[in-house]
């Protein structure tokens, strides 16, 4: 049948223009003067802005001179200036270990609920060894939008 077929073929077409929509955000040390052991490239935010309710996935690209053969990822978020929420991770289970000499990515995926308010927020991340010793932190802001995907309505 056409009807399904053009469907099929719009559903795809929307799938792809949304997957697309990534956007590289602006990233700042926590603290300037410090010189960090894993460099961070940059931050890939996917979808943007971020919708409500379905998966969005953070990929930082970084660098290290040095192996590292575990760690966390200490993360925290603001709305407004106003701390919301905070929440570790192990960082094998975002990237592969040990990380080897060299650049690697660290992505991680999350539903946000649907009553997450829409705006802006600033993401604050620390990575720290398996000793606790601080590797990064970097600072970044996102937006999370009002509505929800072009998927959605097809």
């Amino acid at each position: 049948n056409l009807s399904i077929m053009s469907r099929f073929s719009l559903a795809i077409s929307c799938f792809l223009f949304v997957s697309t929509i990534v956007r590289a955000t602006d990233v700042e040390y926590c603290d300037d003067n410090k010189e960090y052991e894993v460099k961070v490239q940059g931050v890939n935010i996917l979808p943007y802005p971020i919708v409500r309710g379905e998966p969005a996935t953070f990929s930082i690209s970084a660098n290290t001179d040095n192996v590292i053969s575990s760690g966390k990822l200490v993360i925290e978020v603001s709305y407004f200036g106003w701390h919301i929420h905070s929440e570790t991770h192990d960082l094998c289970d975002e990237t592969k270990c040990p990380v080897a000499v060299g650049d690697f990515l660290v992505a991680h995926s999350q539903v946000l609920p649907g009553y997450t308010p829409h705006g802006s927020y600033s993401l604050k991340m620390k990575m720290v060894d398996g000793h606790k010793k601080e590797l990064t932190c970097i600072k970044f802001s996102f937006e999370i939008g009002l509505g929800s995907s072009l998927a959605a309505y097809i």
